[in-house]
């Protein structure tokens, strides 16, 4: 089915009063948060409404210039999200959250969907969903489970994580089971078979149905040394058979006191993947992390080391990953190409702290060289700005920029970010 555009001098007449009726229950659910929202925050203790409602606006303007394709992209987006949660009652509460991904402006971009092939990818297409339905129980302290619709974000999102950045989460319908054994201890598994991705439902790989997915996170906080984590994902994904796969590793991440005001910091990870239900190659792959740093006032600044092995014929796979956050903002290794990859990077930020003029704002610089893991090919450099100021604390402004500089795998390319975000 193809994607609904919310541009009104173009809408079809289906489209129009698709588009007058969203509009209807986004406004309905504006004003019903904007009443409730000031009646809970000013109701007496003992007069509390039961639910605590929440609103999010997110707009962003995303520039994209690749070199392989005749027009850069330019894509101006809105994010509309509404949600209401309940308080607790015997242990059990219940949250509910809408969206819509509205595009403003002309159709200058490939959303995926919308044919715009001579564009590059900005993979922001236009819908209005059911983000997030979930119950969640708890019965007694350090003890939770949930049955629903919820984003998950596991350790660092590596593996598995929301993919916040999209406009549009990547939610899982799924039953978790967590808990405190003890100080500093804590266990999670969840059970998923239906994975909504960022590409939203009308899209061919927007939805992966009747999965098996078995996810296991154990972490223990070991005082002075830090957090270790050990961690077994299995993948059975019939939708996309060769993303199937079983992981497992173990990670250490900590910091530790060198100097009045300064920390060493350090995150060390290995994991091992292999083949795993309808996934028709035979593999055994690796996975390396070494990340030390140091941070001293409001500094800080990382060396890194990842290392994703390929065998040429197949590579590690990474399906369910906050993707954006690794290997460069500009995405081209989205999927590891088969010969692996090899990241070295350096990692650069500063905060500026109080009494400054710009107290909160953060400036952060990355730089990445990539290479192959099975040959000695060198894939090209990777250049990463970024400014983030809180205007106030629920008022966000963003700039961001990415430039890759090809070698020996893909083209060179451009992109750069203005965001506002607005929560409530």
């Amino acid at each position: 089915m193809p994607p609904r555009e919310f541009d009104a001098d173009q809408l079809h007449w289906c489209d129009r009063a698709y588009l007058s009726s969203m509009k209807t229950h986004l406004l309905t659910l504006t004003a019903c948060l904007a009443i409730l929202s000031p009646a809970a925050a000013n109701a007496n203790d003992g007069d509390d409404l039961p639910i605590d409602p929440y609103f999010d606006l997110r707009h962003r303007i995303e520039v994209v210039d690749q070199d392989n394709l005749p027009q850069d992209a330019l894509a101006s987006t809105l994010r509309i999200r509404a949600g209401v949660e309940t308080d607790e009652w015997n242990g059990f509460s219940v949250l509910a959250e809408g969206e819509a991904v509205i595009r403003i402006g002309p159709r200058d971009f490939n959303d995926t969907l919308n044919g715009q092939g001579q564009f590059p990818v900005v993979a922001d297409p236009s819908d209005v969903m059911l983000n997030r339905a979930f119950v969640r129980w708890r019965p007694v302290a350090g003890v939770e489970a949930v049955v629903g619709r919820e984003k998950v974000n596991l350790d660092n999102q590596r593996w598995i994580g929301s993919v916040d950045w999209r406009q549009n989460d990547q939610t899982f319908d799924l039953a978790q089971v967590s808990f405190q054994p003890a100080d500093g201890a804590s266990i999670r598994y969840f059970h998923s078979w239906r994975v909504n991705r960022i590409f939203g439902p009308d899209s061919p790989q927007g939805i992966w149905r009747d999965n098996d997915i078995h996810a296991l996170n154990a972490s223990y906080n070991i005082g002075s040394l830090g957090t270790v984590a050990a961690y077994g994902y299995f993948l059975d994904i019939p939708d996309a058979p060769a993303a199937s796969s079983k992981t497992l590793g173990v990670r250490l991440s900590g910091a530790q006191e060198i100097g009045e005001g300064t920390r060493f910091l350090y995150a060390a990870e290995y994991a091992n993947q292999r083949d795993h239900g309808p996934n028709p190659r035979d593999f055994s792959l690796d996975y390396l992390l070494v990340e030390p740093g140091i941070a001293t006032g409001g500094f800080t600044a990382r060396i890194g080391f990842e290392r994703l092995e390929g065998n040429g014929n197949a590579a590690l796979l990474t399906p369910l990953a906050t993707l954006h956050k690794f290997n460069g903002w500009a995405d081209k290794f989205l999927a590891t190409p088969p010969a692996g990859l090899r990241d070295l990077y350096g990692d650069i930020s500063y905060r500026f702290g109080d009494g400054s003029p710009v107290e909160g704002l953060l400036l952060r610089g990355i730089v990445h060289d990539f290479n192959a893991t099975q040959t000695d090919l060198a894939y090209g450099r990777e250049l990463n700005l970024l400014a983030l100021y809180p205007i106030r604390s629920n008022v966000t402004v963003l700039a961001k920029f990415a430039h890759y500089d090809a070698q020996g795998f893909s083209v060179d390319t451009t992109k750069g970010w203005l965001q506002l975000q607005v929560r409530f």
